[in-house]
């Protein structure tokens, strides 16, 4: 299976949500069926079904993210030089050129994401459009509204 990049602190969220998982839902959901099954035949018991179907949820979400953690290339930009180029984990300011609108992206994994938090993919086509440019470089992104120009005011490795 190839690497999956990822910065360490979305490393740490998805070891935290691990460890919720395995320390208290997985308990939590055992102690559940074993509840529902007291109350006699398992056939016609919803509560126990609804555990069970809780229970499958949580391993599959375990194993996913044990998956993900066993082939993650954990990138810490903070310990790279910055030779002022857009990359992997970098946070990039970037000035849109038809509106005059600014906005600041951080560019990390794909289960990091969060377009609310200006978390972007590395995969996204924003993303994709800024790596390996560096500040002052402008760049033509596709967007579902067409072609975009973006300069690239300051790169920054946080």
């Amino acid at each position: 299976m190839s690497q999956i990049p990822m910065t360490v602190q979305g490393a740490e969220q998805l070891r935290a949500e691990l460890n919720e998982l395995k320390s208290v839902k997985r308990p939590a959901v055992i102690q559940a069926i074993a509840e529902a099954r007291e109350h006699g035949d398992l056939k016609e018991n919803a509560e126990y079904h609804a555990a069970r179907e809780q229970q499958g949820f949580i391993e599959g979400r375990i194993q996913d993210i044990e998956a993900k953690l066993s082939n993650a290339q954990i990138i810490d930009v903070t310990k790279l030089p910055n030779s002022g180029k857009v990359i992997f984990g970098c946070t990039v300011t970037i000035l849109n050129l038809d509106t005059d609108e600014e906005v600041t992206y951080r560019i990390v994994g794909d289960d990091e994401a969060d377009i609310k938090n200006n978390l972007i993919s590395v995969n996204s086509p924003i993303a994709r459009g800024l790596i390996g440019k560096s500040a002052d470089d402008v760049a033509n992104i596709t967007t579902p509204k067409g072609v975009v120009e973006f300069e690239i005011t300051k790169v920054q490795y946080l």
